[in-house]
């Protein structure tokens, strides 16, 4: 299949640009860059513009007919959306609005999904399973649902077919070491606790140890980013007409916020020293999965999601890029210039792989 990747330059996207081609489908990225990472995309045809440009979207959407649409693109930080409510409502909601407008004039009728298991609050039991109550606490996951319940109604409407997939928390790094999470800021616990042990930052910082979880800190399910990238590869296989199927992600195995920091203390062998700070805001006690329905409908299990093998993958990232994709970048260099004849290239500004478009 050829398929249309937004978000296809982040972090759990560029994983599964890089699973599609291995299983012989093309994936064109689509992608503004504001979080994502040109290095990351590899050979596929990357597309720089944002979703909320309806021109450019048609544009790179009619460089060739699509058999589906991967659609990762949006923002996803609890306590952002918090302080910015309005932002997450418009690139996580209104911008897949026009998404869904755009494949509907290019008649793109299947559609792969990232969503979250924020969706479901602060459940009153766990694991979730997918029939669980959407009690959502924070502008992110409401952002989130809002933009579910339209692909819901857009599939009754014209015939598209949906896959739903909820994350929950995505981590780890490509196990052969060249792909993995950077972000500036970085936010998420692992990465951030290695930023620790690299001596990137001082300390990491525990938001709330007064929760009612055994050891007083948030409780979560982690997945390993290639079992996410492979559940996508089957969920474009399972698609249905006119359906939206949702599927839990996630490896069902509960970890704290401490036994987590311990598991980067264990793996990296540095001190990582953690202060204890107060809760943030928007964030649930605890949440860990029940994946039964993507173990039946996508023949899917986590492989990969032992919390030992996605810290040590991801240290394994962090110790070969300390700068993340920067680093990468810097030593393309020489071979950008030579594609381009050493014009109007600096390490701010070149595209890795070049922009490129190809004919249907």
């Amino acid at each position: 299949m050829r398929i249309f990747v937004t978000g296809g330059a982040g972090y759990v996207g560029s994983h599964a640009v890089r699973r599609f081609r291995q299983a012989g489908h093309d994936p064109w990225v689509f992608d503004n860059l504001s979080a994502g990472h040109a290095a990351a995309v590899g050979n596929s045809p990357l597309f720089v513009g944002d979703l909320a440009d309806a021109d450019a979207l048609d544009e790179a959407l009619g460089q060739a007919r699509f058999d589906a649409v991967v659609h990762f693109a949006g923002v996803a930080n609890v306590g952002d959306s918090v302080r910015e409510p309005l932002r997450y409502y418009r690139q996580n909601f209104t911008h897949s609005l026009g998404l869904l407008e755009a494949m509907t004039r290019h008649r793109i009728g299947r559609l792969v999904v990232s969503s979250s298991c924020t969706v479901y609050g602060n459940p009153a039991t766990v694991p979730v399973n997918e029939e669980s109550a959407t009690t959502t606490i924070n502008p992110y996951a409401r952002s989130k649902l809002a933009m579910e319940w339209a692909i819901n109604d857009c599939a009754r409407a014209t015939g598209l077919g949906c896959v739903i997939l909820r994350y929950f928390n995505a981590a780890g790094a490509h196990t052969a070491g060249d792909l993995g999470e950077d972000h500036t800021p970085e936010t998420h616990l692992i990465p951030a606790a290695l930023e620790v042990a690299l001596g990137k930052r001082l300390n990491l910082q525990i938001c709330g140890t007064d929760y009612p979880t055994p050891d007083g800190t948030c409780v979560r399910d982690y997945v390993h980013v290639e079992d996410l990238a492979e559940a996508h590869l089957s969920a474009l296989g399972r698609i249905a007409a006119g359906e939206t199927r949702v599927c839990n992600l996630g490896s069902g195995t509960p970890y704290s916020v401490r036994e987590v920091i311990a598991m980067c203390r264990e793996v990296t062998g540095a001190r990582i020293p953690a202060v204890e700070t107060p809760r943030r805001p928007g964030d649930a006690a605890a949440l860990h999965a029940g994946f039964e329905r993507a173990r039946t409908l996508l023949d899917w299990f986590p492989r990969h999601s032992s919390l030992r093998e996605i810290v040590e993958t991801a240290w394994h990232w962090h110790r070969l890029h300390p700068q993340g994709y920067a680093d990468r970048v810097l030593t393309a260099i020489p071979e950008i210039l030579e594609r381009t004849d050493g014009t109007g290239v600096t390490p701010e500004t070149f595209e890795f792989p070049p922009r490129r478009r190809a004919a249907a």
